[in-house]
């Protein structure tokens, strides 16, 4: 059973199969060799139990609010404000990139949608401004992993639905280490940018900083009302995405009326495909999950990991590196779904906070976005960009550096996760 769960997934997806494909064969497969008697009725029924999750709904309600973000040229305002705020500093606009991700971050949740939806606005900005397009795509490539980390976080919904943690924890115990990314790859930035002396924007007088900062203030309030909600107990994480909805539609339709009809009817054509596609990778994961709890794998991994050693810290750093290496061939959403159920045994008789844990995971997924032979957002601003493969892969491969930082750091020091979700919401 063991050997179909991952020999055969491996040879399904090496095939080119569709992920939710490939688990729900493999998964029958399993059965099949494993002798266990089973009727078609119950492997439909564990798919569909997979998707009876209020969690899940929290997925296309933060997609569907990032859309409207997008289509409504927030975007473009975010990016404007940001580069006021930093602009003034040498290498200014690709500071004002990494700026505008962290922002664009209490909005859209994602790595991809990121990329996609300010990507094209920094590359155009930093270009006029005179940076070469290989560091452009870079920069922008880099912040795109700060998305997913900085709340609310798509993945971190998904590592919920896998792990029973609470989302509101998870969402606050990326506050920090989204922050310390942002930092970090400003530092990164601002080397670069003295080293090969990279333009900045003139010092913002004060009619352009309070213009600036007007036009973005309605986008500036999404974060503060989504996680002030959740931590006043207004509204649970699910309910906030859907507020997230409704702020975006209020600002796109009423204040700045730059949805149209057709606007929303694609928005929401959008969001209900990449809706369906994950539906169906969750609902076909259950059923893997099931099945792998079955064939006694995860407590087999549990125990092999934990004779390797008894110290929580080592035993972090080995699953680090087979997540680096997982993260290189599979989209972070599949990497959760089938891995959390592995490795959550492990992590509970190690005793380490789910938390952390999470938010450790989380970045190492993140860090394989950018990283060939399947890095997706190096595919996206290739794209993007018009710049080769090749190009963007070598172009992005130093700003790595601070990702790996981050991840050494909150590895090492738990409490840059823990301190915030155990202050807003104590520690049970």
């Amino acid at each position: 059973m063991i050997l179909f769960l991952t020999l055969g997934l491996v040879i399904f997806l090496l095939m080119g199969m569709p992920v939710a494909l490939a688990l729900g064969l493999s998964s029958i497969g399993a059965l099949i060799s494993g002798g266990m008697i089973f009727q078609a009725s119950i492997i439909a029924q564990k798919m569909q139990f997979g998707l009876q999750n209020f969690i899940l709904l929290a997925i296309p309600l933060f997609i569907l609010a990032a859309k409207l973000m997008n289509t409504a040229g927030i975007t473009q305002k975010i990016f404007g404000f940001a580069d006021t705020l930093v602009g003034f500093l040498p290498g200014g606009l690709a500071h004002a990139n990494v700026v505008a991700s962290l922002i664009f971050a209490g909005m859209s949740g994602a790595a991809v949608v990121d990329a996609a939806g300010l990507g094209q606005i920094e590359l155009d900005a930093m270009e006029k401004g005179g940076y070469p397009k290989p560091f452009a795509v870079a920069v922008t490539c880099a912040s795109s992993t700060i998305g997913p980390i900085f709340p609310p976080s798509l993945p971190f919904v998904v590592f919920s639905f896998v792990s029973g943690v609470s989302v509101g924890r998870l969402f606050l115990g990326g506050v920090v280490p989204g922050v310390l990314m942002t930092v970090i790859l400003m530092l990164m930035v601002a080397f670069y940018s003295k080293k090969h002396k990279y333009p900045r924007q003139p010092f913002p007088t004060w009619k352009t900083a309070l213009t600036s900062f007007l036009e973005a203030l309605l986008p500036l309030f999404t974060p503060i009302i989504l996680l002030g909600g959740i931590w006043l107990g207004f509204v649970t994480p699910t309910e906030a995405a859907a507020v997230a909805v409704c702020y975006a539609l209020f600002i796109g339709v009423v204040v700045l009326q730059e949805l149209s009809w057709r606007d929303l009817v694609q928005a929401f054509y959008e969001t209900a495909k990449e809706t369906a596609m994950i539906g169906f990778v969750v609902a076909a994961s259950t059923l893997y999950g099931w099945v792998l709890m079955r064939s006694g794998m995860t407590i087999r991994m549990a125990e092999w990991l934990i004779s390797i050693s008894d110290s929580a810290l080592v035993i972090l750093f080995i699953i680090n590196i087979f997540l680096l290496i997982v993260g290189c061939f599979l989209d972070s959403t599949v990497a959760i779904l089938i891995l959390g159920p592995i490795l959550m045994p492990v992590i509970q008789r190690l005793g380490i906070d789910p938390v952390h844990f999470g938010v450790i995971m989380v970045l190492n997924l993140m860090i394989g976005l950018l990283t060939p032979p399947f890095g997706i957002v190096l595919f996206v601003m290739a794209e993007v960009s018009k710049l080769k493969f090749e190009k963007v892969v070598y172009a992005t491969l130093p700003f790595l550096i601070p990702l790996f930082v981050v991840l050494i750091l909150i590895v090492i020091f738990p409490g840059l996760v823990t301190w915030l979700p155990n202050l807003v919401m104590g520690l049970g």
